[in-house]
């Protein structure tokens, strides 16, 4: 019986692990300095947490203005936001209140 129950508990590992091909993603960091993000260019995989750091003084917001989906932080001065992305492909990013200028590009495979 315990035989039994170790190779089910392996089966559904390893079938966990075929169907969630991003576990281990990870996490990457952009800095949200006064009207620039840092890096401007993101390549990540599916499954990937950004991080966006705010680093100086001005209000910034993070807001996708193309891509597979949309989101939007707060305009904020300090802390930090975080979106995990699910869906492949080019997201394009601004700040809507430092625009045109102010703007990145998360590429994800």
């Amino acid at each position: 019986m315990k035989k039994l129950i170790a190779a089910l508990v392996a089966a559904a590992t390893a079938a966990a692990l075929l169907a969630a091909p991003t576990l281990g993603a990870g996490s990457r960091t952009v800095s949200v300095k006064d009207n620039r993000f840092g890096p401007r260019t993101l390549t990540i995989h599916r499954g990937t947490t950004v991080r966006w750091v705010w680093r100086g003084r001005a209000p910034h917001n993070v807001t996708v203005t193309g891509g597979p989906s949309r989101f939007r932080s707060s305009t904020k001065t300090s802390g930090s936001y975080r979106h995990r992305f699910t869906k492949r492909g080019t997201y394009r990013i601004l700040c809507t209140i430092h625009a045109p200028g102010m703007r990145m590009t998360v590429k994800v495979s």
